[in-house]
């Protein structure tokens, strides 16, 4: 047992091993190569307090940044409480809290939440939800559902938080990242969208192979084929997301990781939708309808060694 966070669930294939935080949101603490090579990056688990702190975490019943932890739907007035710093609800209000185990076995593990069991949860409509992570060959496929157990409509997004190893074990080698994305969101002081997507910049642009470097990056991006690609010359990683998840933020994060979050909405969405902004992918569920979706990483080239 880990204090504080529950048992670890270790998944295992011909590839690669997963390591699962239930107890903490279901979320992922860490994806390696067979041969241990990290794919997300590595955690240390006597250091997790947060599911920030893990390899990768889950964004339900929303994705990213709520201007003020406020908006407007249905003809009423929604605060939430802020939760960070500056004034924003962000990522969600699953990622911290337990999920029960459904169903585990050597290479696939099932995990379920209902809000209805905390009485403090920071959203205002009842919901479901479930995650099931499959190792399969040199795969990983994350599903994540989200059902409105609610009587009345509610918004809804559902997301993954991935923080991926930018030297992956490959000799202090930088990779090169591709996503064939055309549009970009301008944002304020906040990371918050000014309005509707525009073109990218070259300088912005990852539709051919660019080096990360040393840019510093916190970017949403959309008209994305759901395809996102980390070269490191001798091994890859490639990302493949269902359409649901049609929009990409970009994060370079300060412990040198590189977040590549695949979400079914742009940042803000339910305050950008009501002012008429296009493209932003809000969804809207009535009670019992299901918003699902899954993210295949997939292991190329070799992952054998140092």
């Amino acid at each position: 047992m880990t204090p504080g966070h529950g048992p670890v669930h270790t998944l295992r294939s011909e590839h690669l091993t997963l390591e699962v935080l239930p107890g903490l949101g279901a979320s992922v603490l860490n994806l390696r190569a067979a041969a241990g090579v990290p794919v997300l990056r590595p955690v240390d688990l006597g250091t997790v307090q947060t599911s920030s702190q893990c390899a990768s975490f889950l964004l339900l019943p929303y994705s990213n940044r709520i201007r003020d932890a406020r908006f407007s739907f249905g003809g009423q007035e929604v605060q939430l409480r802020p939760t960070t710093k500056n004034g924003l609800a962000q990522h969600g209000d699953v990622r911290n809290r337990p999920w029960q185990v459904a169903e585990a076995s050597a290479s696939h593990l099932r995990a379920t939440f209902d809000s209805r069991d905390f009485a403090d949860v920071n959203w205002p409509w009842a919901f479901t939800a479930a995650v099931d992570y499959r190792l399969h060959g040199p795969h990983l496929d994350t599903t994540v559902s989200l059902v409105n157990a609610d009587t009345q409509p509610m918004p809804a997004g559902l997301g993954l938080h991935p923080y991926f190893a930018r030297q992956a074990g490959a000799g202090g080698v930088d990779p090169t990242l591709e996503v064939d994305a055309e549009l970009l969101y301008d944002t304020d002081e906040r990371q918050l969208p000014l309005g509707a997507a525009r073109p990218v910049t070259p300088a912005e642009d990852f539709r051919r192979p660019v080096p990360v470097g040393e840019r510093q990056i916190d970017a949403t991006y959309t008209a994305w084929n759901g395809v996102a690609r980390l070269d490191w010359g001798r091994r890859a990683l490639t990302i493949t997301a269902d359409n649901v998840y049609s929009h990409l933020v970009v994060f370079t994060a300060p412990d040198g990781s590189l977040a590549l979050e695949p979400v079914s909405h742009a940042t803000d969405a339910v305050n950008l939708a009501p002012r008429g902004v296009d493209g932003t992918d809000l969804r809207v569920l009535s009670p019992g309808q299901t918003l699902a979706g899954t993210v295949r990483f997939t292991l190329e080239g070799d992952w054998s060694g140092e």
